[in-house]
């Protein structure tokens, strides 16, 4: 059963509600049956399960590579380092060139990962489901490769790096 509170939110105290919850900033990647590299700036993703490993990203239905992403059945998810904001504000544009002069390195299925990354995850689709005016794809890891660093994350409507606490949490 589903409660509604009313009366409902609007779209703009929701945004700004959400800016208050820092996430982790990810690229998710993908090619078409083309060969064509495909991919978005992602501030929705997230852990579902250990046993199997799923993953689950969030991407508007609005998005231009939003059919792509529903047909192809590979992904990847390049969870960026501090110091990648400029490749996010690239993906998250509408740009058609978003893989012009990025390093990428490729799965063995030929999925895109972008080089530099604080690690990369190469995912199989497992579900897709339409929620709102986002889908929801949840992609069982078949591959994760993860170096050292400090994460990129978004708050309060930008990007930020973060810093350790100077004194220890009692």
């Amino acid at each position: 059963m589903f409660v509604t509170a009313s009366p409902v939110v609007t779209s703009q105290e929701f945004r700004a509600a959400m800016a208050r919850f820092t996430s982790g900033i990810a690229i998710v990647t993908t090619t078409d049956r083309n060969g064509t590299d495909h991919g978005f700036t992602a501030s929705s993703f997230t852990s579902v399960s250990l046993d199997p490993p799923l993953v689950l990203v969030c991407i508007a239905r609005s998005a231009r590579c939003h059919p792509v992403f529903r047909q192809e059945h590979r992904f990847g998810v390049s969870i960026l380092a501090s110091g990648q904001g400029t490749l996010a504000q690239r993906f998250a544009s509408s740009s058609d060139d978003k893989f012009q002069d990025v390093a990428v390195t490729r799965t063995d299925h030929g999925t895109p990962l972008i080089h530099g990354a604080l690690c990369t995850l190469e995912c199989e689709t497992n579900a897709q489901y339409d929620s709102g005016d986002h889908t929801i794809l949840v992609g069982r890891v078949a591959e994760a490769v993860c170096g050292d660093g400090s994460p990129l994350v978004w708050y309060g409507r930008g990007f930020h790096s973060l810093a350790a606490l100077s004194h220890a949490l009692a």
